[in-house]
């Protein structure tokens, strides 16, 4: 499965941020997606996203425009409904998506997927911190079980211990989906990641890692993102 992003354009006004954008991601890869801030990096996702409208370009998934039921976007900040429980909330989105969902497991095994104890079941999402909504919202996606999965810096929120759990479960459902992870935490992306990409002179570049230890890797990024805040 490929996502294919061929001439992508958009300027806000008369700034260009995104200008002929060329770049195929691939299944069974987590890619990470850095630049500086106001790079552009929040406008690709919309853009892949049909949030906005783009100026021109095409975004195809295995040579056809992509449907947006093929796409989760995991945002920064978490929307989820404050008024009900976890348990209700999750309750309710496996009965009304009962026809989509394949093999589905127990609303308990769902829990135990994103490591919500049950007294936190029972509590009214309000109460929740932003990690636990981020923990929600980025279940509710997982179980949708879209082909391309955009996550929005969804590790922030997290303490180290959540972090590496939340790690884990990516890359067990990385084989089915296409997975692109925007982050400013360049320790995160590397770990996580097996591919880094930049927004560079308004476009996407793959860092290449090649024979290149950790270190000289991390400098390699650096170096590219420097560059680009001088462009």
């Amino acid at each position: 499965m490929e996502l294919k992003v061929k001439g992508l354009s958009k300027s806000y006004h008369q700034k260009k941020v995104l200008d002929g954008v060329n770049f195929t991601f691939e299944d069974g890869k987590i890619y990470g997606l850095l630049g500086r801030n106001g790079s552009g990096k929040t406008t690709f996702f919309n853009a892949i996203n049909e949030d906005i409208d783009i100026d021109c370009g095409d975004i195809l998934l295995d040579k056809e425009k992509i449907d947006i039921r093929d796409i989760g976007y995991v945002t920064a900040t978490p929307n989820v409904p404050e008024f009900l429980t976890g348990y209700e909330f999750l309750k309710f989105f496996l009965e009304i998506n009962s026809e989509k969902i394949p093999n589905p497991k127990t609303i308990s095994e769902y829990f135990d997927m994103v490591k919500i104890k049950e007294e936190d079941q029972n509590k009214i999402m309000k109460e929740y911190s932003h990690g636990m909504k981020n923990k929600m919202q980025l279940l509710i996606h997982i179980i949708s079980n879209p082909k391309v999965l955009l996550l929005d810096e969804p590790l922030t929120s997290f303490d180290i211990v959540v972090q590496d759990e939340m790690k884990k479960l990516l890359k067990q459902i990385k084989q089915e989906h296409i997975l692109i992870f925007s982050t400013h935490i360049l320790e995160i992306a590397m770990d996580l990641c097996d591919a880094i990409v930049i927004i560079h002179h308004k476009k996407l570049e793959l860092i290449e890692k090649k024979d290149l230890n950790k270190e000289a890797y991390k400098n390699k990024i650096i170096e590219s993102l420097k560059e680009e805040k001088n462009v």
